[in-house]
């Protein structure tokens, strides 16, 4: 006996190979595009300009400049899932909930130790650069 075959929810899921690529890709820049009408990411899209060329010049080996280039993407990432989780959070109910703060708080958190993260390895480097 077979079951009848179901559309899937998600036509995403369906698709293979250089479709889902692209198709996934499409989405990634949606997501971007969002993301930069909130104006800590685009604050920190402009720091990211700025330190990444900066890494090239900063960095003495190939090591140190993915270092330094990293930690200012890693600030972006982070920046990405916070606001995706205050969405999700958003989408459920702006009520205040103590596991909606929660969920926020730690999704703010993490973007701040990546921040502090970001801001020690620079400094180091620059300490090291220049200082040492």
């Amino acid at each position: 006996m077979t079951l009848p075959q179901q559309d899937p929810v998600n036509p995403q899921k369906s698709r293979t190979g250089l479709s889902r690529f692209l198709h996934a890709g499409k989405y990634s820049l949606q997501g971007l595009q969002a993301a930069w009408f909130e104006p800590a990411f685009r604050q920190e899209v402009i720091c990211a300009f700025i330190l990444v060329p900066a890494a090239f010049w900063l960095g003495q080996s190939w090591e140190q400049t993915a270092l330094l280039a990293g930690t200012a993407i890693l600030v972006l990432i982070v920046e990405l899932l916070n606001t995706g989780i205050e969405a999700a959070i958003d989408r459920v109910g702006l009520e205040w909930h103590e596991l909606s703060k929660k969920a926020k708080d730690m999704g703010t958190a993490a973007v701040f130790l990546s921040l502090w993260l970001c801001g020690a390895v620079w400094a180091a480097a620059l300490y090291h650069r220049f200082i040492a």
